[in-house]
């Protein structure tokens, strides 16, 4: 099982001190969280997509260009790259201009975004969400497989057999799809043959079970090999030198963060009673010390019939970078070696 991060490159706010980082710190910051993950030996490390105050994380290959300087084994992706607000040949390019960067060590997980502003943003309507999605990953796979490409859609102007460069070191390229609760989108996942991504910041983490099942009937029946149906998991997370040390400091930003984004949904305030059970052993939530959050990965992979990624997100707890640059120390170092086996 790979093990990673992926950060919103959150706010740039202390929790503990109550005091606000400048942009340049928090960015700063974040590549050495990048760095210091390739040098403890992690897997993988994903830059998610948001365009609000809330995040620094609006061009996310930027910041994976300026990691890829930084490192030389983990790998770089998106988590995720919201295609439907995007145009498929500028990210192409961009992606395949990190992997030649990086030399041959990025990919992208693409999908919808759990936030809704990139599409008044950048023009579309948000009635079409479903449609400009397929239509927009139809193409991004065409192009991952062709130099030149011939195709047409609704809300794209058609290509009529363009070169589309850089070509990336890696052929085919790496595309995962990042999925939440949707099934046709697990089993769209599964037609198509490309490796799932399944984000679980809620509830238990074996109810998604069933959707996963769906992703691997619909590969199987497609003529996919197993092999290439690979499952990964995006978890809310984090690990400090015991459970108890993991909680109280994780639980305090945590409240305040799904809080703030329940006040725009119309959830109720985050209580201690809900996060307990969110962080108990069938919650999403990875929170704890180094052996009670590789236990808790392990059964979250046989609940879900087997994972080949976990990737923690950390920051939205608004953690100090200390703090969180000792939770990736932990996760390499006694972590890891615990679940090297799975």
């Amino acid at each position: 099982m790979q093990i990673g991060i992926d950060s919103f490159a959150a706010a740039p706010f202390d929790n503990e001190t109550g005091i606000t980082i400048s942009g340049v710190d928090a960015i700063n910051q974040l590549l050495e969280r990048i760095e210091h993950a390739d040098k403890v030996g992690l897997d993988i490390f994903g830059i998610g997509e948001h365009h609000r105050k809330d995040f620094l994380d609006s061009a996310p290959t930027i910041i994976l260009a300026a990691a890829a300087a930084r490192t030389s084994q983990i790998r770089l992706t998106s988590a995720v790259t919201v295609l439907s607000a995007a145009d498929p040949v500028r990210v192409f390019q961009n992606f395949a201009t990190l992997d030649l960067v990086s030399k041959g060590r990025a990919e992208m997980v693409v999908g919808r975004g759990s936030f809704i502003e990139s599409f008044p943003l950048f023009g579309f309507n948000l009635q079409d969400y479903d449609q400009i999605f397929e239509e927009k990953l139809d193409l991004l796979l065409n192009i991952t497989k062709n130099e030149f490409v011939h195709w047409s859609g609704k809300f794209r102007p058609a290509l009529t057999g363009q070169g589309i460069y850089p070509r990336p070191v890696q052929q085919p390229f790496p595309v995962w799809l990042g999925v939440g609760g949707t099934p046709e989108s697990f089993i769209r996942a599964g037609v198509l043959g490309l490796p799932l991504m399944v984000a679980v910041i809620g509830g238990e983490t074996h109810r998604f079970r069933p959707l996963v099942d769906l992703y691997r009937e619909a590969g199987k029946k497609a003529g996919h090999s197993p092999e290439k149906l690979k499952v990964g998991l995006h978890s809310l997370g984090y690990v400090a030198n015991t459970t108890e040390e993991a909680i109280d400091d994780f639980y305090p930003g945590y409240a305040k963060t799904f809080t703030t984004i329940g006040r725009e949904r119309g959830w109720p305030p985050v209580t201690r009673a809900h996060f307990d059970a969110a962080a108990g052993p069938l919650g999403a939530l990875i929170v704890g010390g180094p052996e009670d959050v590789a236990e808790k990965l392990i059964r979250h992979s046989e609940a879900l019939g087997g994972i080949s990624r976990v990737t923690f997100q950390m920051d939205s707890a608004n953690l100090s970078h200390d703090k969180l640059m000792q939770a990736i120390e932990l996760l390499g170092a006694k972590v890891k070696p615990l679940i090297k086996d799975i």
